[in-house]
């Protein structure tokens, strides 16, 4: 862990930069894939959280599948050791060339989210004279009571397929010597803390699959997304009662549940405790009446706070008894880049390091290159 690497050997790297525990990460990997096992569910990561290459080879390696929505997350899957038929391709907005490399590499499957995609890539497997594996992303209209901005199966939702739609959607499956259904994907939303919604779209699963095998499809495997919140409060907590929980829900509320393949997918709660950014103060700077602290991370490495008004914990590198607040911001030419506000932290100044925790996921993958600045570096625990 962080604590347990010799502060001196971030004196001369250059900051802001990404920096990952190995440990960490190989912790919990091994408790999702204990628990997986116990509830007979296959286990997906969602590239989306974090796309890093060496994260990828660890993930991998423990043989966990992908989630991908973009062609580029299918091609760094398999360059990272996932195999194809471990990957499935979510995704509202597909393009034709996108759709087109799914079905050559022959991924698992392709989860549908509209019955005009379904229809253009009956058309393209056509072409490509391809039977192409087929899910069906249906919207379960759940408030997943997480933030707005990520809660992703209501009825404005952009995401999946509602009820309405489904005879539309049997009539061309069942119509279709291109398309072979395979199952049924769900997704409502992420860090989610109340578990009692996927309770709600246990019920919803079990009347979709009723309906769907009733009008004589088949249902292989059912996808039940991925969401589990994490503990930013509190980034070291342990997340295997929260597994546990997840697994065990959908293992009791689902009819039947050893006739299906369960898939999940979680991103965040894979890696998102294994992650921090490192940062260093470049200036303190006295503003009507408290006291700022400018540092060189910002948005581009972190845009969560920004786009969300998420709390990231902050923590610093160094041991002092003079406990003061500060508000932490960035040095990018937008009043929204800022980490926190009213922070305690040890009296700190220009050269001084501070740790922001629990940037794990959505930190690197939507880092950007706003005011021309470079991507940061990442490194591993293991480096030093």
């Amino acid at each position: 862990m962080l604590h347990e690497v010799n502060l001196e050997n971030f004196r001369d790297i250059n900051t802001p930069f990404y920096f990952y525990d190995v440990e960490i990460l190989a912790r919990n990997l091994k408790i999702i894939k204990t628990l997986a096992r116990k509830y007979d569910f296959k286990v997906h990561y969602a590239l989306k959280a974090n796309s890093n290459e060496r994260i990828l080879k660890i993930i991998s390696a423990n043989e966990f599948g992908a989630d991908c929505v973009s062609k580029y997350e299918i091609e760094r899957a398999l360059q990272n050791g996932f195999h194809s038929q471990d990957i499935v391709f979510a995704g509202v907005g597909k393009r034709d060339d996108e759709i087109e490399f799914a079905i050559h590499y022959e991924i698992s499957e392709v989860n549908v989210e509209s019955i005009e995609e379904l229809i253009v890539i009956q058309e393209i497997a056509k072409k490509l004279t391809k039977k192409v594996n087929v899910a069906i992303r249906i919207n379960p209209f759940i408030d997943a009571k997480t933030h707005q901005l990520i809660t992703t199966g209501m009825q404005k939702s952009k995401f999946g397929i509602s009820g309405k739609e489904i005879p539309g959607i049997i009539h061309v499956l069942k119509n279709s010597e291109f398309l072979q259904f395979v199952g049924i994907h769900f997704h409502i939303g992420s860090q989610i803390s109340d578990f009692k919604v996927y309770k709600r779209l246990s019920f919803v699963i079990n009347r979709y699959i009723k309906l769907l095998e009733k009008s004589g499809l088949n249902i292989r495997s059912v996808n039940v997304g991925g969401g589990i919140a994490i503990n930013y409060g509190y980034p070291d907590e342990p997340i295997h009662e929260k597994f546990e929980a997840f697994f065990k829900i959908f293992y009791d509320n689902i009819i039947d549940f050893k006739k299906y393949q369960f898939k999940c997918e979680p991103g965040r709660s894979v890696v998102g405790n294994c992650g921090d950014i490192i940062t260093r103060i470049l200036y303190k700077k006295p503003v009507n009446g408290h006291e700022m602290l400018v540092v060189d991370a910002s948005m581009t490495e972190l845009i969560r706070p920004a786009l969300y008004h998420s709390f990231h914990k902050i923590e610093p590198l160094k041991v002092n008894s003079s406990i003061k607040k500060y508000t932490v911001v960035g040095p990018i030419c937008e009043s929204s880049d800022i980490f926190g506000t009213n922070i305690d932290l040890p009296e700190s100044g220009r050269g001084d390091l501070l740790r922001i925790r629990s940037c794990g996921a959505y930190a690197e993958s939507m880092a950007s290159k706003y005011n021309l600045r470079p991507f940061a570096k990442a490194y591993f625990s293991d480096d030093f």
